[in-house]
């Protein structure tokens, strides 16, 4: 049987691009008239994959001409890519929307767009047709290389436009991207997810798994090594599986490998792994490779054995702790992190106990922890919770608390070694300070003219705080 093209044809490519045209002459006309550039603002909520997509658009709206601003209340367009892994993040969205509404009463010429996981659920999109008639715009993931021809038409129809169509996905290559940092970057190598998780929405708003073809990877990190990029983090939702939908004999280890060959670059990060499909082959080319960073994340979620069963993750406490065992006897150094939920439905105080026990056998450098978020449409969502609210908060403060100290300890032991910084630039935390990050991604802060940034500087670590480090250039 023929495998399915899942590409966007490079004509519908080009007909897009066409738009982003037309949209530029208007705003072009709009300059001469007003003598000021439209401008946009772009907000994104969740995962890195988000902030990929949104890079995406930001690309987009700079060939329609469009200048950028962080503030909405200038804005002549805002669009906001949200996220739907957890509630907290919908909820944030909505409050944003509400402040908008006001904005637009006295702007009406201002454009809204909501994009991403939010949008492509029906009944998060239904609500927000129904509830905030002030959203102009309304398309969901697999809706992303669209945004030409949705703009098009809500600036020349002025109409509601909504495109949420359900999809198992496709693969839009050449769209232009706009890119904040130029020495590192992230680059999407899959989309979509088959696990099926039953706490997850992902699989029902990005599709099922499809690969990139490795040529197209390839070449967009060759473009970036041209722009000045030195760093980059492979992106999907289970890198593992990199290529099992393509024709051809290539799997996540060999990719690596090929990018591990091009000159110019100097770390490569990827995330996620699942632990389900996080192999010997793996271990190997993390330890062989000499420009893979020294940092694996690989999230364990819950240390039960019957909550992982719950859960659908389809391995084992034991399982887990083996193939850790495994990285840490071929890469001595490497640094750990993971994802954790906290009260899941079926979660007992005695299954949470396993969880505790994973943390401090592993003993993580950090953790991006959680509590449990019910999602619509998720098989998790029908389940009634087993501990109280109390109890589950409880348990998540006991967890930050052992974690915490663990982190500690971890930072503690860089504590007069001098390591090597990309430095980001500005730390948020302190203007008259700079901000960058270890081979094992650590965060360290320290004294330097901001003409460092994007450059590689070697840092004597003077102090440790439990999230990040301190210290001097050398």
């Amino acid at each position: 049987m023929k495998k399915k093209d899942v590409h966007v044809p490079i004509e519908e490519i080009q007909r897009q691009k066409d738009f982003l045209n037309r949209i530029s002459a208007i705003n072009t006309q709009f300059y001469l008239q007003n003598e000021r550039r439209r401008t946009a603002c772009t907000r994104t909520y969740g995962c890195q994959q988000n902030e990929n997509d949104t890079e995406k658009i930001r690309g987009m709206l700079e060939e329609a001409g469009y200048k950028f601003t962080d503030d909405e209340n200038i804005a002549d367009l805002v669009i906001y890519n949200t996220c739907a892994v957890r509630e907290n993040a919908e909820m944030k969205v909505f409050g944003r929307l509400g402040i908008l509404k006001h904005i637009k009463e006295k702007k009406p010429d201002m454009l809204i767009g909501l994009c991403g996981c939010m949008a492509q659920q029906e009944h998060i999109a239904e609500k927000i047709s129904k509830t905030y008639s002030h959203v102009d715009m309304i398309f969901g993931t697999h809706a992303l290389y669209k945004l030409p021809e949705i703009l098009y038409s809500a600036i020349t129809d002025k109409k509601r436009m909504i495109d949420i169509d359900v999809s198992d996905g496709t693969i839009a290559e050449n769209l232009p991207v706009k890119r904040e940092n130029t020495s590192k970057a992230w680059v999407s190598i899959m989309y979509g997810c088959n696990n099926f998780c039953s706490y997850c929405i992902v699989p029902y708003v990005r599709g099922r798994e499809r690969s990139r073809m490795p040529e197209d990877i390839i070449c967009e990190i060759n473009d970036l090594v041209k722009n000045g990029c030195t760093e980059v983090t492979l992106l999907g939702q289970n890198v593992n599986s990199y290529g099992k939908d393509l024709h051809l004999d290539i799997d996540f280890s060999d990719l690596l490998k090929m990018v591990d060959q091009i000159e110019g670059i100097k770390r490569i990060r990827f995330m996620t792994s699942h632990p389900k499909d996080f192999g010997d082959k793996l271990i190997e080319t993390m330890a062989s490779c000499s420009k893979i960073c020294r940092q694996l994340h690989l999230p364990f979620q819950a240390g039960s054995n019957k909550v992982l069963k719950d859960m659908n993750r389809n391995y084992t406490k034991e399982e887990y702790l083996q193939k850790i065992a495994k990285v840490k006897k071929a890469i001595p150094d490497i640094s750990l992190s993971t994802d954790i939920i906290v009260g899941y439905p079926t979660e007992t105080n005695e299954d949470f106990e396993d969880t505790i026990d994973v943390v401090k056998a592993v003993e993580f450098d950090s953790i991006f922890s959680f509590i449990y978020s019910r999602r619509t449409g998720t098989p998790a969502a029908k389940l009634d919770f087993v501990l109280s609210e109390k109890e589950i908060q409880r348990n998540f403060n006991r967890l930050l608390d052992v974690q915490n100290a663990i982190s500690k300890k971890k930072n503690d032991e860089y504590v007069g070694k001098i390591a090597e910084v990309l430095v980001d630039g500005v730390s948020k935390n302190d203007k008259d300070t700079l901000s960058g990050r270890t081979d094992s991604a650590k965060i360290v802060n320290f004294k330097g003219d901001l003409s460092l940034a994007g450059k590689y500087v070697k840092v004597r670590i003077t102090d440790a705080h439990t999230w990040s480090l301190n210290g001097e250039l050398v």
